[in-house]
């Protein structure tokens, strides 16, 4: 079926002229044709044969897709460098040094945790403490059943991001898991700066 469309009223045309007649063209080389309503429209033209054809989809094992955002610091071990003192690392992720400070985000909101780890954190470096542990717990263990893959233990993901951005970037020296027992994935060392 044919669509229809309606020609412009004599007062349109003439508005349209004046338009066109003030613009200035992009490419002076070429002239604007002035319109003309008994002028015919080109059809479209029709799809060519690689457009037409279905789009197979691609089996799930041969592409491989991650809609997750940034890794956690347990998906990352040894990927972020050590910025502290090596022999103190070694012995923080042996679990043989004793956080000065604990604070737990179990079962708190995202807005509950941002301003109590912000607060938490800049407290401790204020007493000129250097090893704190953050309880973040590991997540929740819920099936994954929609198109878009859910990140499990949304505190465990927000609370690395939270310690790499300011305000809490400028105290913070390294951020890596905690020991098994201090709480293993559901826990992070946190090494702050000395004051200065």
């Amino acid at each position: 079926m044919k669509r229809r469309t309606r020609g412009l009223r004599p007062d349109e045309a003439a508005l349209w002229q004046r338009v066109a007649d003030q613009a200035e063209p992009l490419f002076p080389k070429k002239r604007p044709k002035p319109f003309d309503q008994k002028q015919p429209v080109k059809p479209a033209r029709p799809l060519t044969e690689s457009f037409q054809k279905p789009i197979q989809a691609k089996s799930p094992e041969t592409c491989a897709v991650r809609a997750d955002l940034l890794p956690t610091a347990s998906d990352r071990p040894g990927k972020k460098p050590i910025t502290m003192d090596r022999r103190s690392y070694g012995k923080m992720v042996r679990g043989k040094l004793q956080p000065e400070g604990r604070i737990d985000l179990h079962g708190m909101t995202l807005a509950q945790a941002h301003p109590a780890l912000t607060g938490f954190i800049l407290s401790a470096h204020a007493c000129q403490k250097r090893l704190v542990l953050v309880i973040t717990g590991k997540g929740k263990t819920a099936e994954d059943i929609g198109p878009i893959p859910v990140r499990r233990g949304v505190l465990k993901h927000h609370v690395p991001q939270w310690l790499a951005a300011p305000p809490l970037s400028g105290v913070v020296l390294q951020v890596t898991q905690a020991h098994k027992k201090h709480g293993g994935e559901g826990a992070l060392y946190v090494y702050l700066r000395r004051q200065r």
